[in-house]
């Protein structure tokens, strides 16, 4: 007889393991599924983000920006560094170590909370509203029983048609993480968040980058003004973005990559790179797992289909993160699996779109919540802008990273804030201020009378919510 469980979640990653843990907290009886393997075969949850995304990628942001700050910022302060090196093998060896600390660490969680974890793909068998039999394939194989079923089975990078990764020359997260030796020149499709944030890395460590993106405007999805402001600085930086591009033929040979591609004023260009890394967004990941077998619906994109509580169009079984509608961020899969768990409890679990924060990791940092202005224009409604620079904030100076700003938009009437978005330093941790108060419905108002700590970085903040009143103090 298989083993039964109140709650099965399907993927580990921060959907997952969030879903599952909250689930367990909640009383449920409850299983994890998940098939990422370490070098040794051995369990790796934690999905993409742990394993080849979010935390690696700021791992060797950090790494490459230290390194890039001993070389070029930190004669400044006084600081002489004779001799300095490049031990790309350690750089790697500590990614790979704090990814470790974080398969570990959900490992231990499970163990805390009582989640049953199976290394393994998960797939349906069969099942209704009774319950549902799932296969884990793995070093052996078995087959558990669940009443309720989380589907949180993330995505898989888009590959160039024509153009599959190899992981060695042709590259994808996976692979951009990866690289054993410095190229002397990288090239880049897509200028989105991976393709700015690898780009960013193997810049700072010697690369000549080349990033080719198809859009005709930089960074289109940020307000405007600030994807303006960060271009104008990472052109500063060296790093060479083609904007309009449309790529045509792209060849591997044995040591380099050529890409064909026609530029923004029509004329045919071809360049060849020592890696060609691809980011060109990401598909679901239903790969193995049976939805046709058991009747669970797909939409047209691949997506699996659900409502607006992750509810799919099977009884009990329910999906979150990168596989249904909605941003691909860690973060807002995180919070779909807790809204899940408690649903599923019979409590109100809710996510608010509305106020999830994005961040690009790059230097300076990019981050916002809300509305952008063009956003605001095209559905005409009337707004207030202030902005602050951090040129003008003493934290940012004594860091001697002065770049970029905060920008507020309230609307006209009520002053509530539509919209907050920052380029400059530490910007993933200044927005989440603005998150609170958006969730709060505050006024850019709240935010001015508020006392912020001097010196710090978060006045910035303070200041560009008085600039929508025009009374800025320190600009």
């Amino acid at each position: 007889m298989s083993k039964q469980f109140d709650v099965v979640v399907i993927g580990g990653g921060p959907g997952g393991y969030i879903a599952a843990i909250r689930a367990a907290q909640l009383g449920f009886n409850t299983a994890c599924i998940d098939e990422w393997k370490n070098a040794k075969n051995g369990p790796a949850p934690g999905g993409t983000c742990t394993n080849v995304g979010c935390i690696p990628s700021k791992a060797l942001l950090q790494s490459s920006e230290h390194y890039e700050h001993a070389g070029h910022a930190f004669a400044d302060h006084g600081i002489e560094v004779k001799g300095l090196g490049l031990n790309l093998g350690q750089m790697l060896a500590r990614k790979e170590s704090i990814i470790k600390q974080n398969n570990e660490g959900i490992l231990y969680l499970f163990k805390k909370n009582k989640v049953t974890f199976f290394h393994g793909r998960g797939s349906f068998v069969k099942g209704d509203a009774n319950g549902y039999e799932i296969k884990v394939a793995g070093a052996t194989e078995e087959t558990i029983t669940g009443k309720h079923i989380v589907l949180a089975t993330g995505s898989n990078a888009r590959e160039l048609p024509g153009a599959p990764f190899d992981e060695k020359l042709i590259l994808s997260n996976t692979g951009a993480l990866a690289i054993d030796s410095v190229p002397a020149k990288l090239g880049v499709i897509g200028a989105g968040v991976i393709g700015l944030e690898m780009g960013s890395v193997w810049r700072r460590l010697g690369s000549e980058v080349t990033v080719l993106e198809a859009l005709p405007a930089f960074l289109g999805a940020v307000d405007e003004q600030i994807a303006k402001e960060a271009g104008k600085l990472f052109a500063k930086q060296g790093l060479k973005i083609s904007l309009g591009v449309k790529i045509g033929a792209v060849t591997a040979g044995k040591k380099d990559v050529t890409v064909e591609y026609v530029d923004a004023t029509g004329a045919a260009q071809k360049a060849v790179f020592d890696k060609l890394i691809v980011s060109i967004g990401r598909t679901p990941n239903t790969i193995g797992l049976n939805a046709e077998g058991v009747g669970l619906q797909l939409d047209e994109r691949g997506f699996i289909a659900v409502d607006g509580d992750c509810k799919t169009n099977l009884p009990n079984v329910w999906a979150v993160g990168d596989v249904v509608r909605g941003p691909m961020l860690a973060h807002k899969a995180e919070e779909e699996g807790v809204a899940v768990a408690e649903r599923i409890a019979g409590q109100h679990g809710h996510v608010n779109f509305n106020t999830i924060p994005w961040v690009i990791y790059t230097s300076p940092e990019i981050a916002w919540v809300g509305q952008t202005e063009q956003q605001l224009k095209a559905a005409g409604i009337a707004y207030k802008a202030g902005s602050f620079p951090f040129l003008a904030n003493g934290r940012a100076r004594a860091l001697g990273d002065t770049s970029g700003m905060v920008k507020f938009l309230a609307d006209a009437k009520t002053d509530e804030i539509l919209g907050v978005h920052i380029v400059g330093p530490m910007a993933s941790e200044l927005i989440s201020e603005a998150v609170v108060a958006m969730e709060f419905r505050a006024s850019a108002e709240d935010i001015a009378r508020i006392c912020h700590a001097h010196p710090s970085l978060s006045e910035a903040t303070k200041e560009a919510a008085l600039a929508v009143d025009k009374r800025s103090l320190n600009f």
